[in-house]
C-alpha cells in the first residue's frame, strides 16, 4: 500500500517533457513570444533565419520550443521539424489583415502532413494590443479553423510584449496532454466558449 501511495505522489510531481513546434509567417511575433516565455522579458528581435530553440519550464512541464523562421523561402523547411512534435503553435499577427489568407494556406498545408496528424493545435492570435487587431473569433473565421473536425485546437488571444494569454495557451497544451476528447476552445482573455464538433 505504501509503495502504491508513493508512486501516486511521484506521479503528481513528475515533470513532463513536450516538444513544441512554433511556426507562423514572418513578423508574427514567434521569437518575441519565445523570449517572453524563456526569459520573461521583451527581447529585441530580428527576422529568424533558420530556427531558435529554447527550453521553457512551466508548472510540471518542460517544453522544448522550436521557433522556426517564417519567411517565404524558409516555410518549405518547416516539415523537417514535424517529427515527434507534441503540440503545434501557429502564431498569427492579428493586425496583419493583408496576409491572413497566406497564413491560412500555410497552416492548412502544414496540417495535412501525416507526421502532425495527432498533434494538438494552439493558435496564438498575437499582437492584440495593436489597433485593428482581429479578435479570436475573427481569426477562427478567417483561418477556417472551425472546419477542423478531427483535431483539438485552441485560438488564444495574446500579446507577446505584456505576456497576456501566453500562459493560458501553455495551460491548454498541458491539459491536452491528459485529455482524449474532441473538444475545441476559444479563449479570449479568460472567456471560454466551448465548441463541440
Amino acid at each position: 500500500m505504501g509503495a502504491y501511495i508513493s508512486s501516486l505522489i511521484a506521479k503528481l510531481f513528475e515533470t513532463k517533457k513536450l516538444k513544441i513546434l512554433m511556426i507562423g509567417l514572418d513578423g508574427a511575433g514567434k521569437s518575441s513570444i519565445l523570449g517572453k516565455l524563456h526569459l520573461n522579458e521583451v527581447i529585441s528581435t530580428i527576422p529568424t533565419i533558420g530556427f531558435n530553440v529554447e527550453t521553457v519550464t512551466y508548472k510540471n512541464t518542460t517544453f522544448t520550443v522550436w521557433d522556426i523562421g517564417g519567411q517565404e523561402k524558409i516555410r518549405p523547411l518547416w516539415r523537417h521539424y514535424y517529427e515527434n512534435t507534441d503540440a503545434l503553435i501557429f502564431v498569427i499577427d492579428s493586425s496583419d489583415i493583408d496576409r491572413i489568407d497566406i497564413a491560412r494556406e500555410e497552416l492548412m498545408l502544414t496540417l495535412q502532413d501525416e507526421k502532425l496528424a495527432n498533434t494538438n493545435l494552439l493558435i496564438f492570435a498575437n499582437k492584440q494590443d495593436l489597433p485593428n487587431a482581429l479578435s479570436a473569433s475573427q481569426i477562427i473565421e478567417k483561418l477556417q479553423i472551425d472546419k477542423l473536425k478531427t483535431r483539438k485546437w485552441l485560438v488564444q488571444s495574446t500579446c507577446a510584449i505584456t505576456g497576456d494569454g501566453l500562459y493560458e495557451g501553455l495551460d491548454w497544451i498541458c491539459n491536452q496532454n491528459n485529455i482524449n476528447d474532441n473538444t475545441s476552445l476559444i479563449n479570449t482573455h479568460a472567456t471560454y466558449n466551448l465548441y463541440n464538433y
